[in-house]
């Protein structure tokens, strides 16, 4: 049984990056759906695909430098546990890499970037930290 299944998604492309495998298959759900869409929207990923069934799977295509080899996504880490969860006002928002990186937001209008969270002026969960 797993106790955080967003910590779990995020060490699974964290462990598959470090691997340098092209693809990786996590269990889905719709948190980490929108979480693979904010990563295919940023340019992390290369693509990513839902398969539904009696378990339903999600299939992400991780993306590298084409000359370097080396993957789009650095550091990904979890905020927001479930022991200790990090809420952040729109005026108090972190900037991951100062600016260079993402943030996952878990709002009230949905799941997004803390600049789209910003631009809206909404607050929310802090996921995870992506550059």
């Amino acid at each position: 049984m797993i106790t955080d299944p967003i910590a779990d998604f995020l060490t699974r492309i964290r462990n598959a990056n470090m691997a340098k495998h092209k693809m990786v298959e996590v269990p889905a759900s719709k948190m980490k759906l929108a979480i693979a869409n904010i990563l295919f929207e940023q340019g992390y990923i290369v693509n990513y695909k839902f398969e539904d069934g009696v378990k339903p799977t999600l299939k992400i295509a991780l993306k590298y430098h084409p000359k370097t080899k080396m993957p789009a996504i650095s550091t990904i880490s979890r905020v927001s546990k479930p022991g200790l969860r990090q809420y952040a006002g729109s005026e108090d928002l972190p900037r991951v890499m100062n600016g260079l990186g993402i943030a996952v937001v878990s709002t009230s209008n949905g799941i997004m970037t803390d600049k789209e969270a910003r631009a809206q002026n909404i607050g929310g969960e802090i996921i995870c930290y992506i550059s």
